[in-house]
């Protein structure tokens, strides 16, 4: 119960500057503290992750709490029946679920602007953004409000607010980890994952969420890996390569530098191509629409007003996307896939930026990148879409490039490996942290 009061006080001080939470679970939390209490007073076995608190992005099913998604237009809706399938595994492990987190209105964006509930603020520097669409999630973390959070990742909304709050995140395989009980974007590229302040805080998160569900259509049959006892494994050493071509060419100084330190870390002297990344990525874009758009279509034509101004135009035009397209899109997706199974013949990890800069202001539009202008939400997914579109596994670990005019703020490197090898992503995370490359530095 003291681990649980610590962290309740340390919400109630600092989330206002931060906006992280859009509610905190306090009867249920210490309802699951003194749970814990008692099994341990009666000398029981605790489980892995007993009275550890946590909190998940807004999109994940709670009992007897409205599964808002970051949207007013679910605000009205009734409470979920039941919990959400990892938050019953979460429970199972002995966590105690303190709260909700804020998010980008149905997952789509990169910033967490949430129109509705207000910014989430990166504790690095409360003047920008958190990153999104699970900036609540790696939020955080990153402020010290509670060490473990889970979030969602359709094209980067782990990996881009982990790089851009300086903490640990983890989008599995696709298929890996059941998305039962959470609210939809893009059903097939949708993946959820764990946020942490280390590495192996990641991978006991992620150890606790695994296995199968045959409510979840997508997960795979397959049997739990456990990657936490695999990361003290160090008979094989990682061969290590560093993405270049289309993620040089989109990469700022400050993300340059970041894989620099990843890469000597790592001793990854090679160099390889995905060439098809810039087509994963505009296939992505076209899944995302078409999926987003006709998952929404109803209710746009009756509350189109409820929706974020930043999002309800995108979703409309994603309701028109021809059918052919997506098939093309589809066809895309696995060529570049089969591409990427290429490279781990010679390699288990890939090291790639994150995000192409370092948090931008709140409420700016537009990012330099590449001697041009782009559109900074969408563009801080531009790094990250070609990879999750193949439904890689990839861990972000928290680089610190000390570069440029932001040198006060952090940068995530990818570590992306073959399917189903998290504890590849997960054993490099580990290296680059003990090697003091990587560090989810306390404020």
């Amino acid at each position: 119960m003291a681990v649980l009061q610590a962290a309740l006080a340390r919400v109630r001080e600092r989330d206002p500057r931060y906006n992280c939470f859009t509610a905190v679970t306090e009867a249920r939390a210490r309802q699951e503290a003194a749970a814990i209490d008692a099994r341990r007073a009666r000398g029981e076995t605790l489980p892995p992750l007993a009275g550890v608190p946590y909190a998940v992005k807004n999109l994940f099913d709670i009992a007897d709490e409205v599964t808002l998604a970051g949207g007013r237009v679910n605000a009205s809706n009734p409470p979920a029946r039941s919990d959400a399938r990892l938050i019953e595994r979460m429970r199972d492990a002995g966590a105690v679920l303190v709260g909700a987190l804020n998010m980008d209105e149905h997952a789509y964006g990169f910033t967490t602007e949430n129109s509705h509930y207000g910014a989430c603020r990166n504790p690095r520097d409360p003047s920008r953004i958190a990153g999104g669409s699970s900036g609540g999630s790696a939020a955080a973390i990153a402020g010290g409000l509670v060490p473990l959070t889970l979030g969602s990742d359709t094209n980067g909304s782990i990996r881009v607010p982990a790089s851009l709050c300086g903490v640990f995140g983890l989008k599995p395989t696709y298929g890996r980890l059941p998305r039962t009980g959470s609210y939809p974007f893009v059903g097939s590229l949708d993946h959820l994952g764990p946020f942490a302040a280390s590495a192996a805080d990641l991978a006991a998160a992620y150890d606790a969420l695994q296995g199968q569900d045959p409510d979840d259509v997508a997960c795979a049959q397959r049997p739990a890996e456990p990657a936490l006892p695999a990361l003290a494994d160090e008979a094989r050493p990682l061969r290590a390569a560093v993405l270049g071509g289309y993620f040089t060419e989109w990469a700022g100084p400050q993300a340059r530098r970041a894989v620099e330190i990843a890469a000597c870390a790592l001793d990854a002297g090679a160099r390889v191509e995905l060439r098809g990344a810039a087509q994963a990525r505009a296939a992505a874009f076209v899944i995302t629409a078409a999926e987003g758009g006709a998952l929404h279509r109803r209710r746009l034509v009756t509350h189109y007003d409820y929706y974020e101004p930043h999002s309800r135009d995108r979703l409309v035009a994603g309701s028109l996307v021809p059918a052919a397209w997506t098939q093309q899109a589809q066809r895309i997706r696995h060529r570049v896939y089969r591409e990427a199974l290429a490279l781990f013949e010679d390699y288990d990890v890939l090291i790639a930026p994150a995000t192409p800069v370092p948090a931008t202001p709140i409420g700016a539009d537009w990012l330099a990148l590449a001697g041009g202008q782009l559109p900074a939400r969408a563009s801080m997914g531009i790094l990250t879409q070609p990879v999750s579109c193949i439904g890689l596994p990839v861990c972000t670990a928290p680089v610190w490039p000390r570069a440029g005019q932001d040198d006060h703020l952090p940068l995530g490197v990818q570590l992306i490996a073959a399917p189903w090898r998290e504890v590849d992503c997960l054993r490099a995370a580990l290296a680059l942290e003990r090697a003091g490359a990587a560090q989810a530095l306390p404020l």
